[in-house]
């Protein structure tokens, strides 16, 4: 699926003008009720509250509080968060809210302080000895370590606050503060700023399915931090301008989804968190896919997610990669529904994976193996998933189709009136997504053979362009032969001929230059008249 370059603009000026009414009133103004203190005012209150509270607080003359934040209730109540410090060094553990009636009555305080923080300032321990007690599985040093009181397990004591970062066991980045004792080298405190949650979302095609997301003040957030910190963002059914795709600049600002329960979409485009399951799900997928079964780290092999944007433009009927992040549009309900499926979201990551790789040229018959590169690779995803309700086959877009069974059809791609099923020496001056057809046909032929079959509860019936019956070797098997092809020997101008004789290598590489699965690649590309 390539992407359109959207030209229309349209502007919209509108004018208001505000009705007055003018003229003397006699009616009584009723008295304003009064709305309780400002939170300045509740601020101003707390702090002076402290000094009269020392021992509520277990405070000290040397204990200092910063406010962090504040609440006035509507009947006029107040709370003020303050943080707390001695000597300049902050207190671990020493926050506190100070609650106070409308009038300023003291209401109590909140804390968990249990004794006074005013401890010895003098350490015994140094810096690098506390860094390397800090610094465990892996993790670098992020900064100079400082000074605080830890205060949030056992007595309050001197500490070396370390940070570091690196990468968790499972692959999530690592943010990690430690407190190690500045009296006795002992590591008191370790914590992980990187949050991670599993939730679940109904999305349109796929079911209800589980997606990583990160915790954030009101609830979550769809960035996968299991996954490099992919996000999945609404485009607000903004287009982007010809500056924003030939510059990169004035580009319409995406707005994170957010959800207070993790409990994402309604399976229905009436929620527009329903197509954002679709997407993150699918780039997530994506990228277990890649990980999993080529030990491919992220699309760029860098261990980085990317981001994706749904609800593109009005009526947009397209997908794309633009070499950063995917795209989505959300159809126009009578040719397509929203293009979120988890075979479109494959194909559009695998466009990335060959960007980065053998880069083929998007034109000719180069641009042909492109666009079959993400038509195969998106299938394989399809089939990795192993979701009931959108199961594998050999359809491309089957879920998104209003007006068709699908966009393509790998078993036969002739189906969809455009694409060829046999090569031919003009087959590079087609468009791409119809040149592509060959080296679909040949995927499919190489995996499943010829002949009538129900694959994902969808008919398929592959006939050869030589008349040969074929008998197929399994996707996940051509799947692996066309990835070491991509990665290993195709090139930016890689013809058919040449994509052959890459297929032919890669299987041999893998399995052996006598084996089954080399004998069968070579059937599948004659088969299609790559010869």
């Amino acid at each position: 699926m390539n992407k359109s370059a959207l030209l229309a603009a349209a502007t919209a000026v509108a004018t208001a003008t505000a009705l007055g009414f003018t003229g003397a009133s006699t009616a009584t103004a009723a008295p304003k009720a009064d709305p309780g203190p400002t939170p300045a005012a509740a601020v101003a209150r707390a702090k002076a509250a402290i000094t009269e509270n020392l021992g509520t607080l277990r405070a000290t003359g040397a204990d200092k509080f910063a406010v962090r934040d504040v609440i006035v209730d509507q009947d006029g109540s107040s709370h003020v968060r303050l943080d707390r410090s001695i000597g300049g060094l902050p207190v671990l553990g020493g926050d506190v809210v100070v609650h106070q009636a409308k009038d300023g009555a003291w209401k109590g305080a909140s804390l968990t302080l249990s004794r006074s923080a005013d401890v010895s300032r003098i350490p015994k321990v140094s810096v690098a000895q506390a860094t390397a007690k800090a610094l465990t599985g892996g993790l670098k040093a992020e900064g100079k370590p400082s000074l605080v009181i830890e205060a949030r397990k056992g007595a309050p004591r001197l500490a070396y606050l370390v940070t570091s970062g690196g990468t968790q066991a499972d692959g999530t980045p690592s943010h990690v503060t430690t407190t190690v004792d500045a009296l006795t080298g002992a590591k008191l405190v370790s914590e992980q700023h990187i949050h991670t949650a599993t939730g679940d979302g109904k999305s349109l095609y796929s079911g209800t399915v589980p997606i990583d997301t990160s915790t954030a003040t009101g609830g979550f957030t769809l960035t996968d931090a299991v996954r490099g910190g992919g996000t999945t963002l609404d485009a607000q059914n903004k287009t982007d301008s010809i500056l924003c795709q030939l510059f990169g600049f004035g580009c319409p600002v995406a707005a994170k989804f957010t959800d207070a329960d993790n409990h994402w979409g309604n399976g229905l485009n009436t929620d527009r968190a329903s197509a954002a399951v679709d997407a993150h799900y699918g780039a997530a997928t994506t990228f277990d896919y890649y990980k999993n079964i080529h030990g491919r780290n992220g699309i760029f092999n860098n261990g980085k997610g990317v981001p994706s944007r749904v609800h593109y433009g009005t009526n947009y009927v397209n997908a794309f990669w633009d070499g950063k992040k995917m795209t989505y549009g959300d159809g126009d309900g009578v040719v397509a529904g929203p293009l979120v499926s988890i075979d479109v979201a494959g194909h559009e990551m695998s466009h990335g994976v060959t960007s980065a790789t053998a880069n083929l040229t998007y034109s000719g018959e180069s641009g042909g193996l492109n666009e079959a590169t993400s038509d195969i690779f998106g299938t394989m995803v399809e089939f990795y998933s192993n979701n009931a309700n959108d199961p594998g086959d050999y359809y491309i877009g089957e879920e998104i189709m209003k007006d068709r069974p699908a966009l393509r059809y790998m078993d036969k791609p002739s189906k969809d009136g455009n694409s060829v099923d046999c090569y031919s020496s003009g087959v590079g001056n087609l468009d791409v997504h119809y040149s592509s057809g060959v080296a679909n046909h040949f995927a499919y032929l190489a995996s499943e053979g010829s002949g009538a079959k129900t694959i994902g509860g969808l008919p398929h019936n592959s006939t050869t362009c030589n008349g040969s019956t074929v008998t197929g070797i399994g996707h996940e098997k051509v799947a692996r032969i066309w990835y070491r092809a991509l990665t290993t020997y195709m090139t930016t101008g890689t013809t058919y001929a040449q994509a052959r004789t890459a297929t032919l290598n890669a299987a041999t590489d893998l399995y052996g230059a006598a084996s089954a699965e080399r004998a069968g690649v070579a059937a599948a590309w004659s088969a299609v008249s790559v010869n």
